[in-house]
């Protein structure tokens, strides 16, 4: 099929680097490799962060303009006319204007990956922006959730047998991982870490909000640790850099800052570390999570929202109460006593993400959730 990709949230050229970003690129590969010719249609951007109706407006009227303007490429020949409209991450901040109104004009199917419902904005700021959500949503032929947290919050508006999917996230995992004593030798040497400590992981943007609040929950958790013999490696930057150095004080020499480093960097981090940790406040689900198992890495994380769906509980993490700090800390504190479990559970974590969350598998789900619409 040839496949309209959109992002209205962010479009997968953008310029500065995000999760979100990284998935809608991921799924343009999926697509690809699933044997679909794939064009990002458009790149729009629908964001609104402020919630200001005026803005929302605004970015209504401009798409309702270029929605008449693609369409009226393709009836002049200009465009080629795609078989399927595919809309990755629709929520009140970002609804899509353009999908709905294009593959009806067209009458193709339209699909959104990852869409959200929070009926809590109707009426509120966001009104606009919540309308058109919905409004999209209801209208999609294929709704592809990547969380189940997602699915339940959607599931009102998808009512139709058949057109609510589970499309768990995934990772090009590309190279095998790199082995431990090598990566970590190379580490502790470029960086001056002491190996004969355990190395706690920490992967994540300093910004204000969620991610801000799960490095205070980290501080306070490892401020709980029964054993003095770790080190914590963060790896991050960004405009919330200064509290959360602030928050990370009082646990002094311990921690040590990476700043942000490139994925060939952070690949041999993971093979190296001892245990990924974070709280996720939050978290839609957490790519760093699903990188740190692809490598072997088991990982402690609270029981949020998203991140039971990029998990082996119990197998390849260990997750704790949202918000239980001393639960957090006395899960770290069991892994840290137990070198035997960490090694069976990296185990499970690679061959899990390997087998079941790569580019080739959700391709082959995506080929069987997409299949019959191009029939």
């Amino acid at each position: 099929m040839r496949i309209a990709f959109h992002a209205p949230l962010k479009p997968p050229d953008h310029p500065v680097p995000s999760g979100d970003r990284r998935m809608a690129r991921l799924l343009l590969r999926a697509l690809a490799r699933a044997g679909h010719e794939v064009d990002v249609a458009s790149r729009l951007r629908a964001y609104d962060g402020r919630g200001e109706p005026k803005i929302q407006a605004s970015i209504r009227d401009v798409a309702r303009a270029r929605a008449r303007d693609w369409l009226a490429g393709i009836q002049a020949g200009e465009r080629a006319r795609p078989d399927l409209w595919f809309t990755y991450h629709v929520y009140h901040k970002a609804p899509d204007w353009l999908g709905p109104e294009i593959s009806a004009a067209l009458s193709i199917p339209y699909v959104i990956a990852e869409p959200s419902h929070a009926p809590k904005r109707a009426g509120g700021p966001w009104d606009i922006g919540y309308r058109q959500a919905e409004t999209a949503i209801r209208a999609a032929d294929r709704v592809l959730c990547l969380t189940r947290h997602d699915m339940a919050c959607v599931a009102p508006l998808v009512t139709a047998p058949g057109r609510l999917h589970h499309l768990p996230p995934f990772l090009d995992t590309g190279a095998p991982p790199r082995h431990r004593d090598p990566a970590r030798a190379d580490l502790a040497a470029r960086h001056g870490l002491d190996p004969a400590r355990p190395w706690l992981l920490a992967v994540a943007m300093m910004r204000p909000g969620d991610k801000l609040a799960s490095y205070h929950r980290l501080a306070a958790a490892l401020s709980r640790l029964a054993s003095p013999e770790w080190c914590l490696l963060v790896v991050g930057d960004g405009p919330a850099a200064g509290a959360v150095h602030d928050a990370l004080a009082p646990l002094g020499e311990r921690v040590r800052y990476l700043g942000a480093l490139p994925a060939e960097t952070l690949s041999g981090l993971y093979a190296a570390s001892d245990l990924y940790v974070w709280p996720g406040v939050g978290e839609a689900y957490g790519m760093a999570l699903l990188e740190a198992q692809a490598a072997g890495l088991p990982v402690i994380a609270g029981d949020e929202r998203g991140i039971p769906d990029v998990v082996r509980p119990g197998e390849s993490a260990l997750l704790t109460p949202p918000g239980d700090d001393a639960a957090f800390a006395a899960a770290i504190d069991t892994l840290l006593a137990d070198p035997g479990r960490r090694r069976e559970m990296s185990g499970r974590a690679q061959s899990w993400v390997r087998a079941e969350r790569t580019l080739e598998a959700t391709a082959a789900r995506l080929d069987g959730m997409l299949g019959d619409l191009a029939r």
